[in-house]
């Protein structure tokens, strides 16, 4: 009971923070456009950066201190980033150390969020308890990208970011009434290194062809973030509104995903979800580049949600169930240093490639590598899947996630 009630603060507060994150990225990426698309890469890159630099130490953080406070200083500095740069938006290089300021938050309250779920949902709802984070998030993001335009448009840009601030501010304060709690036991120093995360994740074939696949077929896609707003722009000749109304189509999936992802409960399953929806994004991608109209655009941005939400969910679920619960806070950073590397390499490409061309051939380049990384991905989950089955191999953590009574 209590665990369900400390499940439902988390998601709560998980979506009224992604309800600011989505305002504030909306209003950052329309206003650096006209600027020049590198500001827009820039700054999804200064996100980014601190979860790949940030992991190894971000881990250990995760896996030394206890998981609800930590996760608590890492909002607040995310609040106070992000809250800063309201008054500086005239700067774009102020803007974009604070953007990174912010994501040294984030690189820390990631891992401590996945590894919090399994001790407050508990370990056999643990895929579950994903799936309502994922959910949470959804919703905070549709009321984001869709009211928190309208709000943008009616107080203005620097009023989006404050707002944004405060939700950090409100998720801290509802984790103060969360009672459950990941303490890591044992001595430190008696644990393993920083990096054994990675070498965790390396070592495991099962695990390491799942994640390697995602990242390649996420640095491919993740061009359209930066192309986003020019194909809104200037293909679809659309506005802030417009983008808006397309990324609540991609979150509206994400919600659908998430929900479609809580039912699978074994490591096939969940591996072989996850390279599938490499296969679906890549051709979510597509659809608006061959078909360049509103409709098409919205049909593609909702399938491309709905992978997007199962492979969330999948991805955070084949980690707990290949991890040992002590090294979890490595293993979630290492898999959110290898992603979020991907995406940063994709980001800082797509800058480089609007340069050179339109924003619909940059969508088909991308569609096109995250379809091809995803058969890839699956070719090499099977294999690794097929392997263990005919070495008679039994995991050494956990396969199968108990269904629901």
């Amino acid at each position: 009971m209590r665990g369900n009630r400390d499940l439902k603060l988390l998601a709560f507060g998980a979506a009224v923070s992604q309800f600011g994150n989505s305002l504030s990225l909306l209003v950052l990426v329309f206003w650096a456009t006209p600027i020049s698309s590198l500001l827009v890469a820039a700054i999804l890159v200064a996100e980014l950066l601190p979860i790949v630099l940030g992991a190894p130490l971000a881990g250990q953080l995760v896996d030394r201190l206890p998981n609800r406070r930590l996760l608590i200083s890492a909002l607040l500095l995310q609040g106070v980033a992000i809250t800063a740069i309201a008054p500086l938006m005239g700067q774009p290089a102020f803007v974009v150390a604070l953007v990174f300021l912010s994501g040294c938050g984030l690189a820390v309250a990631v891992p401590s969020t996945s590894a919090l779920v399994p001790h407050i949902a508990g370990e056999e709802e643990a895929t579950r308890g994903y799936a309502w984070i994922g959910t949470a998030r959804s919703v905070g993001n549709i009321a984001g990208v869709t009211g928190g335009a309208l709000l943008a448009g009616f107080f203005g840009h620097p009023a989006a970011m404050v707002i944004d601030g405060m939700t950090f501010v409100v998720y801290a304060a509802l984790l103060a009434f969360v009672r459950s709690e990941r303490r890591p036991t044992g001595e430190h120093s008696a644990r393993p290194s920083a990096l054994a995360g990675i070498r965790h994740v390396r070592r495991d074939p099962v695990l390491f062809a799942a994640i390697i696949g995602l990242a390649f077929f996420v640095g491919a896609v993740v061009v359209i973030n930066v192309a986003d707003p020019a194909f809104v722009r200037f293909v679809l000749h659309g506005d802030e509104f417009l983008l808006g109304a397309m990324q609540a189509c991609w979150t509206v999936g994400i919600l659908v995903g998430s929900r479609l992802a809580a039912r699978l409960n074994t490591v096939p399953q969940v591996a072989y979800a996850l390279a599938i929806t490499g296969i679906t994004t890549g051709i979510a991608v597509l659809i608006p580049a061959a078909f360049p109209f509103v409709v098409a655009a919205g049909i593609g941005w909702l399938i491309g949600g709905i992978s997007n939400g199962v492979d969330n969910v999948t991805m955070n679920a084949i980690v707990r169930l290949r991890t040992p619960e002590e090294m979890r806070g490595r293993a979630f950073a290492a898999v959110g240093s290898m992603v979020t590397g991907a995406n940063l390499v994709g980001t800082a490409a797509a800058g480089l490639l609007l340069l050179v061309m339109g924003p619909r051939a940059v969508f088909a380049l991308g569609g096109t590598g995250a379809l091809l990384s995803g058969v890839a991905c699956l070719v090499f989950v099977h294999r690794a899947l097929r392997r263990q089955a005919a070495s008679g191999s039994v995991d050494r953590y956990q396969d199968t996630v108990s269904p629901r009574p």
